[in-house]
């Protein structure tokens, strides 16, 4: 059987048993325990896959990886009821006597488009919303994390209900065809350009799209700041995963007051976090493939090099390294998603928050300082998807926070209950009695039936 007659095979049957399957309480619950199950049965098949594709520890794939997607389950377990339940809402005079609440049903048959950079966590944690909305899903995981994507492949028919969810693997030529099939929802995680194809193929069936992108993180470091931590959390967050991450601090823009101390700080941690000699680091991890290899090593024209600067094709390694560019830089040109921190001067707070407003929206947005009218000044005179005020990457697993993008950097979020509230149609519902049946509605219309109207909607 070729790709198309089975993914016409696989999409029919999930289609068709959306209506024959009961995804109540108990259902949704039960799906969600499977998946927890599948993650702690098989953490160390999913560790050595982690480790292949991307050279990632063991700590740091638990942390990252399983642990949010684990976190996600959880909460969803210990709240699905209370979501689950219909919502109260206020009822207007002009509709008494009546009772009014939302309801929060599923969508249907979503999609799923995950990410090679955090192969579990960007495709298992929206998948533990579409589970909890009480939806049946199709799991596209990246080609490019190839032996995550097949250990996924493998597990989730095992652990899963075979008759809502399935696993579909392939290209870009596989994905272009799966994004043909009208689905209900369409979760994407992964590059504004890919983004911008799915948004234009699912336009023609009209359906609706939550876009994970990206952009350029902006980290604005105070003069009135803790610069030992301040360079600590940056670099913890720069380094993560090789700066593979979409949340990563992409540049940061800093007083040049303490900009000296801070890079001097920036050294010591590199080394203190990852040796005198990262590559030999078991913390530390790869670039993904060659082709990323290159465009990164391309990022380094017209800086200066601060600290690092080691490439070695042969392993896809690329040194912890810290650059000093301009607002003309290639590097400041594109979002960069490896591990090279640009540190730009920038005069003032104000000047700050024009350079950034003059850029498009990030994902996120971080500002180190004692100052809380800095902090406030960021807030409200900047947009971003989400803001994070000393420290970094770490606001991304919250279950109490949505996590999404605005503008360049994405539409829709998800997480806790606004991940529910994604993977979920809120239908509103008034219940309303016969009586009273007022006679204001109704033609033929006077002025007093106008007066009394205008009462009635006040």
């Amino acid at each position: 059987m070729d790709f198309s007659q089975t993914l016409n095979t696989t999409y029919t049957k999930l289609r068709d048993q959306l209506g024959k399957t009961n995804r109540d309480y108990i259902w949704r619950k039960n799906q969600l325990l499977a998946l927890k199950a599948m993650l702690e049965e098989n953490d160390h098949e999913i560790n050595e896959a982690l480790w292949l594709d991307l050279h990632k520890s063991r700590f740091e794939s638990e942390a990252s990886e399983q642990g949010v997607v684990l976190s996600e389950i959880n909460f969803a377990l210990e709240n699905l009821a209370d979501w689950m339940n219909p919502q109260s809402a206020a009822t207007p005079l002009y509709n008494q006597m009546g009772k009014s609440h939302v309801r929060y049903e599923p969508i249907g048959l979503t999609l799923i488009i995950g990410a090679w950079n955090y192969s579990i966590n960007l495709l298992l944690a929206p998948l533990a919303s579409a589970i909890a909305g009480g939806n049946a899903a199709i799991l596209k995981p990246s080609e490019i994390s190839a032996h995550t994507a097949k250990v996924i492949a493998k597990l989730v028919p095992k652990y899963l209900d075979p008759n809502s969810f399935a696993v579909i693997e392939g290209g870009a030529e596989e994905t272009g065809m799966l994004l043909e099939k009208p689905f209900d929802l369409i979760f994407f995680t992964g590059s504004s350009n890919v983004g911008k194809i799915v948004l234009a193929r699912a336009a023609p069936n009209l359906t609706p799209v939550v876009l994970e992108l990206g952009g350029k993180s902006p980290a604005y470091v105070d003069k009135n700041t803790n610069i030992k931590i301040t360079a600590r959390r940056i670099a913890w967050g720069k380094f993560l995963n090789a700066g593979q991450t979409c949340v990563a601090p992409d540049y940061v823009l800093i007083d040049p007051t303490v900009k000296t101390e801070f890079l001097s700080e920036m050294k010591k941690v590199i080394i203190e976090f990852y040796g005198e000699n990262p590559e030999a680091s078991a913390d530390y991890c790869r670039i993904i493939n060659e082709k990323n290899f290159s465009r990164l090593q391309g990022l380094m024209e017209g800086t200066e090099l601060i600290h690092g600067g080691i490439f070695k094709k042969e392993n896809l390694f690329i040194s912890p390294t810290i650059v000093l560019a301009s607002t003309d830089s290639k590097i400041m040109q594109e979002e960069i998603f490896g591990p090279i921190l640009p540190v730009l001067e920038i005069e003032s707070m104000e000047k700050a928050i024009a350079f950034i407003n003059q850029r498009p929206k990030p994902l996120a947005l971080y500002v180190y300082t004692h100052d809380e009218k800095v902090v406030e000044s960021f807030e409200k005179e900047t947009s971003s998807g989400s803001m994070c005020v000393n420290d970094n990457v770490i606001h991304m697993p919250m279950t109490s926070l949505p996590f999404g993008g605005v503008g360049a950097s994405g539409m829709g979020n998800y997480h806790g209950i606004y991940g529910f509230k994604t993977f979920t149609h809120a239908k509103g519902v008034l219940d309303k009695s016969f009586q009273p049946d007022i006679s204001v509605r109704y033609p033929p219309y006077s002025n007093r039936k106008e007066k009394v109207l205008g009462w009635l909607m006040e």
